[in-house]
């Protein structure tokens, strides 16, 4: 109960600062009105994820302690090996199906589906594991960063390689 209650204060307050962080992002007082458009949103390699995998910085600075948005881009058959995140996560499904599973350990059986519009919210330092079982998907993270990235087993991270 104490933890649902503490998810709701985050997903609140995350609402209200994020109505502010993406036009200090760039520099324009909050009392200007600013949109970030899904063309000319740009997609990069980021280091902690497979070398297919895509991530956008949609709002925000993700090493920074403020809130944040990006956006994942995974494509048909990748997986992404168990991991964790130190940051409450709140994910938005974009496009194709979002399969997520909960523990330390990669298990198909474990995965759940979730079809565009979908919100997930994910606590803190809780293992999961992602896999584009059914096509590409596109996924949107809001958090309270820095964000972090740690593999449950070393091996799976790409960092290592």
């Amino acid at each position: 109960m104490k933890r649902a209650v503490g998810f709701a204060l985050f997903a609140q307050a995350l609402i209200c600062i994020s109505t502010i962080a993406p036009v200090q992002a760039q520099g324009i007082s909050p009392k200007e009105f600013d949109a970030v458009l899904s063309e000319n949103i740009q997609w990069k390699s980021f280091p902690a994820f497979p070398e297919t995998v895509r991530l956008a910085i949609v709002v925000g600075d993700p090493q920074k302690p403020a809130p944040f948005v990006v956006r994942v881009k995974v494509p048909a058959d990748a997986k992404i090996m168990p991991h964790s995140h130190p940051e409450d996560r709140i994910y938005t499904v974009i496009s194709g199906v979002f399969y997520i599973g909960i523990g330390d350990k990669y298990d198909p059986a474990a995965l759940k589906a979730y079809a565009p519009g979908s919100v997930i919210v994910l606590p803190g330092n809780t293992p999961h594991f992602h896999w584009a079982k059914s096509g590409e998907y596109v996924s949107q993270v809001s958090a309270i960063g820095p964000l972090g990235l740690h593999y449950i087993d070393p091996a799976n991270d790409p960092r290592k390689k």
